[in-house]
Parts: structure tokens; sequence; C-alpha cells
């Protein structure tokens, strides 16, 4: 049977559990004593079990390591407001994990605007 859907239902499934998080992050569980913090991105695991949801935090007030451990004291609220929103058998294990990709970002464009300077 060929799909016309342009990707796959994991794609769908995490594009829908990222939305339905960040509004959670709004309107429910306030993390603002933490910083702005933004969910970015996430990795459903095949069988829907766990799901790695990445985080960035602009004006941190605390350590990554303790940003990090404060969001996963979280994991069972955002587990509890997820499950009623989101049409699953079985609702994902959710694993918060620091989102540093825009770090690596920043130097690639660093590199690349300086070799075409000294290029």
């Amino acid at each position: 049977m060929n799909s016309k859907k342009p990707y796959s239902r994991v794609e769908r499934v995490e594009k829908q559990i990222l939305e339905i998080l960040n509004s959670i992050l709004i309107s429910n569980i306030d993390l603002t004593r933490l910083g702005f913090i933004t969910f970015t991105n996430i990795d459903l695991s095949p069988d829907f079990r766990t799901a790695k949801i990445f985080y960035s935090v602009l004006n941190p007030t605390l350590s990554k390591e303790n940003i990090f451990i404060e969001i996963n004291k979280k994991r069972k609220a955002f587990k509890k407001y997820l499950g009623p929103k989101i049409h699953l058998k079985l609702i994902p294990d959710l694993r918060f994990i620091y989102d540093d990709s825009h770090i690596y970002e920043d130097k690639i464009m660093s590199l690349i605007n300086n070799k075409g300077k000294n290029g």
C-alpha cells in the first residue's frame, strides 16, 4: 500500500506531541523561574514508548545541569497533561534533553564566515 502522506506516522505524532507539550508549558506548567524555555524537537521511538524532548533556554536563571534536573522533575506532570490531548494507546515516557544544536550552528556559521573573509 502506497501512502500519499508526506511523512511517516512517527513524524506526524512527533509534531503533534511537540505542539501539545509547548501548549502545556504555556498554560499548565510554569517554568518561567528557570528562564524562557521552548521545546525545540522530539525524537520518538518507533514503538511510541519513549520520547526525547529537546529544549532550549533563553535567559537562564540556573546552570544547565540544574535546569535539566528541574525540567525532568516535571516529567510526570507533562505526561499527565499530555494523555488526554493525544489519542495513543500508550503515552510515551518523556525524557527532557538540553538542545545544544544552536551552538554547533553558530560555530559552523562562524567558520564559514571566516573562510569567506580569508579566502
